[in-house]
C-alpha cells in the first residue's frame, strides 16, 4: 500500500510528497485539507477575503499544473505552495493599484459624521502601517509577512522565495531595525 492509498491521505509529518503518480487528485485534496486554511488566513491578512478565497484557490490551481516543477529535494511542499500564493499575491495587488489609481479620483463623499471620524481614525491607522509597510522593499515586506503573519520559519521562507536563508535572516533583521527606527528607509 502506497503512502495515499490508506484514505487518500500521506502519513502525519509528510511535508515533501509526490506530486507526479498518475492519481494527482489524492494528494492534491490533501494538500488542500491541510494548508488551505493557512495559506487563506495569511492572504486575509494581505489582501482581504474575497481575494483570498479566489488567491487559495488559484493556488492549488497553479501547483496541480505546475507539479512536475516541484523538487521535493529542494522545498518542502509548504513553502512550494506559500511561494506560489505569494506570487500570485504580488499580481494581484499590482493589478489592484492599477485600478485604485485609475480611479483615485472619484471619492464618495459620506454624509453621516460619526461613520466619517471613524473611517478618518481607522484609515489614519491603516495608513501609518501600511505607510511603513510600504516604505520595505516588496522582498523585505515578503519576508516579514511570511513570517509574522504565515507563521514561516526564516528556512520556509527561504524556499517559499527561492533565496538563501541568509538572505532571509538578513532582510528580516534590516527590517526589524527599519520598523524600530520608524519606518524611515
Amino acid at each position: 500500500m502506497t503512502d495515499t492509498e490508506a484514505g487518500g491521505q500521506p502519513p502525519p509529518g509528510r511535508d515533501r510528497p509526490d506530486l507526479s503518480g498518475p492519481d494527482p487528485g489524492r494528494v492534491f485534496g490533501w494538500l488542500f485539507d491541510t494548508h488551505a486554511a493557512a495559506l487563506r488566513h495569511y492572504l486575509v491578512r494581505r489582501v482581504g477575503e474575497t481575494a483570498a478565497d479566489d488567491l487559495v484557490s488559484e493556488t492549488f490551481v497553479v501547483a496541480l499544473h505546475q507539479r512536475h516543477r516541484y523538487d521535493p529535494q529542494r522545498a518542502a511542499v509548504r513553502s512550494w505552495l506559500y511561494g506560489i500564493a505569494t506570487n500570485l499575491m504580488r499580481r494581484h495587488v499590482r493589478d489592484e493599484t492599477r485600478q485604485l489609481k485609475a480611479h483615485s479620483a472619484e471619492t464618495p463623499v459620506d454624509g453621516h459624521a460619526n461613520r466619517v471620524a471613524e473611517r478618518v481614525d481607522a484609515q489614519a491607522a491603516a495608513q501609518r502601517l501600511a505607510g511603513a509597510l510600504t516604505k520595505l522593499s516588496p522582498g523585505d515586506r515578503d519576508v516579514l509577512l511570511l513570517i509574522s503573519w504565515a507563521g514561516l520559519d526564516t528556512t520556509e521562507v527561504a524556499e517559499a522565495l527561492d533565496i538563501p536563508a541568509g538572505t532571509v535572516r538578513s532582510r528580516l533583521h534590516r527590517v526589524r531595525k527599519q520598523l524600530r527606527k520608524g519606518g524611515e528607509a
